[in-house]
């Protein structure tokens, strides 16, 4: 896996220049057409992590590799990348059309005590992709198109207005998503699992082959959150209906398959980065979860 892509990464590849505000401390703020950026036989996007967010409204056929995860979406999609989570795109549609804005987290929580990470398109295990219907999409347009008009004014207090447009795209797609979706169990164990999975996906992505899985266990977790391991497993168990363990494995399985996927490191560097102290050991867990070996895997 390629190391982080940072901002100004972003600009000398896309444009060979970087923006005289990238060092402003009120964090950095820019809007784009996607058929500036993404002219045909541009370099692909690489698979990483930024260390910004992004929100696309695209248009076409596209397949958005997120985490372990590929995702096909065809028409008009809201699609929101955090920077925790790697990723990539391939397009699939000659032509694609849409628009992207990219900001740092200090954009908002500098200006407001807001923290954007916390929103559900943006948490870790949240939904990145909201399908548009015509209407939607040009609801979604008329915001970016204010963004842009915006962007390039002399308007005083112009980035607050932008911090405004980008709030209003977010809660938008809020709305698109059943409202049970998005809120879930208030309850004690609902709230014990919640900081389990923050604590689980804290250790994604590995991002070099140094980088090590440590907490492996359900007890490595209870002794982390200070409660009894049987009351962990039991909480886990009454929110989601799977062990602490079926978690911990099936998370461990697709960063194997990430890793498998989209790095050329070889399975002894998988294997250490995972936690296991022998590559025969990630072999048995990796077989014993797929069904297939590591190698197979990468080869197909």
């Amino acid at each position: 896996m390629a190391t982080t892509e940072t901002i100004e990464d972003f600009y000398r590849q896309k444009f060979n220049y970087l923006p005289d505000n990238l060092g402003q401390e009120i964090g950095h703020f820019n809007v784009f057409c996607l058929e500036d950026c993404y002219a045909p036989g541009a370099k692909p996007i690489v698979y990483t992590r930024r260390d910004f967010y992004k929100i696309s409204l695209i248009r076409g056929k596209h397949v958005v590799h997120y985490a372990d995860k590929s995702i096909e979406v065809d028409g008009a999609t809201l699609i929101f990348f955090n920077p925790n989570v790697p990723y990539t795109f391939e397009h699939k549609s000659e032509n694609p059309t849409g628009s992207f804005c990219i900001f740092k987290e200090a954009f908002f929580t500098d200006a407001i005590r807001s923290n954007v990470h916390e929103l559900p398109m943006f948490a870790l295990s949240g939904r990145p992709t909201y399908t548009l219907n015509q209407q939607q999409d040009e609801y979604a347009s008329q915001i970016f198109k204010k963004m842009l008009d915006e962007i390039n004014s002399d308007y005083r207090f112009k980035y607050d207005l932008l911090r405004n447009y980008v709030t209003e795209l977010m809660h938008y797609a809020l709305k698109l998503q059943p409202q049970e979706t998005i809120y879930q169990h208030p309850d004690a164990n609902s709230r014990i699992t919640s900081v389990f999975t923050e604590l689980l996906e804290r250790q994604f992505p590995i991002e070099t082959p140094s980088q090590r899985f440590n907490l492996r266990s359900a007890k490595d977790f209870a002794d982390r959150l200070s409660v009894h391991v049987n009351h962990l497993n039991r909480a886990i168990r009454q929110t989601t209906g799977k062990t602490t363990t079926d978690h911990i494995f099936e998370r461990l399985t697709s960063e194997a398959k990430a890793l498998l996927r989209h790095t050329n490191w070889n399975v002894s560097e998988i294997s250490y980065s995972l936690g296991f102290e022998e590559p025969s050991h990630f072999n048995n867990f990796f077989k014993k979860q797929t069904s297939s070996t590591p190698s197979s895997f990468r080869s197909v």
